[in-house]
């Protein structure tokens, strides 16, 4: 069984939609969708620099129009949604809503403008206070959640694989580097706030008055929920919980035990991939992974998404890896 899944902010990087202009379709596409934001999406995945693409306004709607680029590349059409070889579809953090287009909760239009004010109303909410996160790499798992906890700092994304992001103030986070839990390193992230903590509140009111306007469709194929892991069936409640998560942790290693007892035998990640395929390679070993970087890379998923369709419900083979 196959997944298809988009990565979270952080993962873009300066230049990487270069090589996606030369392929039919795409600078329409983003054009329509910089027209929808009133953002110049190509310009910002082809021109500009590292610390503009960083701003948490423009990485957002950035990444989930390169996800949604990748996937109509990948797949002839997309008009009426992933084909049956995708046996689910998942998103870490903004991702969600990639996956949430590619699930037919949301049409392509609708993601990119609910990503826009997404994007806005948490760099607002940013603005507030100084935060900010840091990824806590090793350690045993309960005593690292223990060590947040005394630090004030909250355990924003549990991804798994040994991989745990705290966030917080600037203050708190200073405390963490300079007391790491045992066995574990501490590595400051390059985000704009303590994004999936109660400092983002403010956000979640501008979100609400967004999606009112949304006309939600039930997924078409399983859409796991980073609140759970589940698997989501109506499209309203997708959408609630697309609006909370921005202020609620990421349960990426629920997904990732949802993976599993969905039998899940291969993995692609759309671009900007790479995060969530190192992840997985740690977390579902045996189970083949894909990241899509550059248009070279799509005939390797294609012969993957041929060899793992219809394998629902079977345990990963052997470890291998089509990366």
């Amino acid at each position: 069984m196959l997944v298809l899944v988009a990565p979270g902010q952080g993962a873009q990087t300066p230049g990487f939609l270069t090589p996606w202009l030369d392929l039919p379709g795409v600078a329409p596409r983003l054009a329509e969708w910089s027209a929808a934001t009133g953002l110049d999406l190509v310009h910002h995945g082809t021109e500009a620099d590292a610390e503009t693409i960083r701003d948490t306004a423009v990485a957002q709607p950035l990444l989930v129009a390169a996800g949604l680029v990748a996937a109509h590349a990948l797949f002839d059409d997309l008009g009426s949604g992933l084909p049956a070889q995708v046996g689910a579809v998942a998103g870490h953090s903004v991702g969600e809503l990639t996956a949430a287009a590619l699930s037919g909760v949301l049409s392509d239009a609708e993601a990119v403008t609910l990503v826009r004010e997404r994007g806005l109303a948490m760099a607002e909410a940013a603005a507030v206070t100084e935060t900010g996160m840091s990824a806590v790499l090793g350690g045993d798992r309960d005593t690292v959640l223990a060590h947040l906890e005394k630090l004030g700092l909250t355990p924003a994304n549990i991804n798994g694989a040994g991989q745990i992001v705290a966030a917080g103030t600037a203050a708190q986070l200073a405390g963490l580097a300079a007391a790491k839990p045992e066995k574990a390193r501490v590595i400051p992230l390059k985000v704009a706030g303590a994004f999936h903590t109660g400092h983002m509140a403010p956000a979640v009111a501008r979100l609400e008055a967004a999606a009112a306007r949304l006309s939600p469709a039930d997924p078409r194929l399983p859409w796991i929920s980073n609140k759970d892991g589940r698997a989501v069936a109506s499209g309203p409640d997708a959408v609630e919980r697309l609006v909370r998560q921005v202020s609620n942790p990421v349960r990426w290693d629920l997904c990732m035990e949802t993976f599993q007892e969905l039998g899940v035998t291969a993995l692609i990640e759309v671009l900007p991939g790479g995060t969530l395929t190192g992840l997985a390679k740690r977390a579902l070993p045996g189970v083949r992974t894909l990241a899509l970087k550059t248009p070279a890379d799509l005939d390797a998923a294609r012969e993957l998404i041929a060899e793992h369709a219809g394998q629902a419900g079977q345990k990963p083979a052997a470890p291998s890896s089509a990366e």
